[in-house]
C-alpha cells in the first residue's frame, strides 16, 4: 500500500461547502504517481519511456469531503493481468471513508500503439502492494 496527504485547496470547494466531487479524481491521479515510479523512476515523460494508459476509472463517494481538513489517500494494486493492473484508491478523512474508486492502467508501447506484457520484474513489484 502506498499513503499520501492530501491538503485541500480553497478552490476544491463548492457551493455547498464540500469538496467538488471532481477534486478527488486530481488526489487519485497523484496517489499513483509511487506506482508509476515502478514503471519509470524518474516520472519522465516521453513516447519511449513513459509505458501506461488509462483505460477505465470510477469514484464511489461514500461521505462527505471538507476542507480544510486533511486527507489520506491510501493506494493499492488489485489485480495483475498480463498487460493490464487495476489500482484501487480510498480518501480517508479524520477516520472515515469518503471515496473510494479504481483504475485500470495498460501496460502500452506508444510508437507501436499497442497494449504488450508488463515486464515480470514489474510484475513483482506491483505485487508486492497487492490488497490483502
Amino acid at each position: 500500500m502506498f499513503t499520501t496527504i492530501v491538503e485541500p485547496r480553497f478552490g476544491d470547494v463548492d457551493g455547498l461547502g464540500h469538496i467538488n466531487n471532481t477534486t478527488p479524481a486530481i488526489w487519485f491521479e497523484e496517489a499513483r504517481n509511487p506506482v508509476f515510479r515502478l514503471f519509470s523512476p524518474n516520472l519522465e515523460i516521453s513516447a519511449e519511456s513513459w509505458r501506461l494508459i488509462m483505460a477505465h476509472t470510477d469514484f464511489d463517494f461514500v461521505d462527505e469531503l471538507f476542507y480544510p481538513n486533511k486527507v489520506e489517500v491510501r493506494t493499492f494494486v488489485s489485480k495483475i493481468g498480463n498487460k493490464s493492473f487495476t489500482v484501487l484508491h480510498e480518501a480517508w478523512q479524520d477516520g472515515r471513508l469518503c471515496v473510494k474508486g479504481s483504475a485500470v492502467m495498460v501496460y502500452y508501447d506508444f510508437a507501436k500503439k499497442k497494449s504488450e506484457p508488463i515486464p515480470e520484474e514489474i510484475k513483482k513489484s506491483l505485487a508486492e502492494h497487492c490488497f490483502v
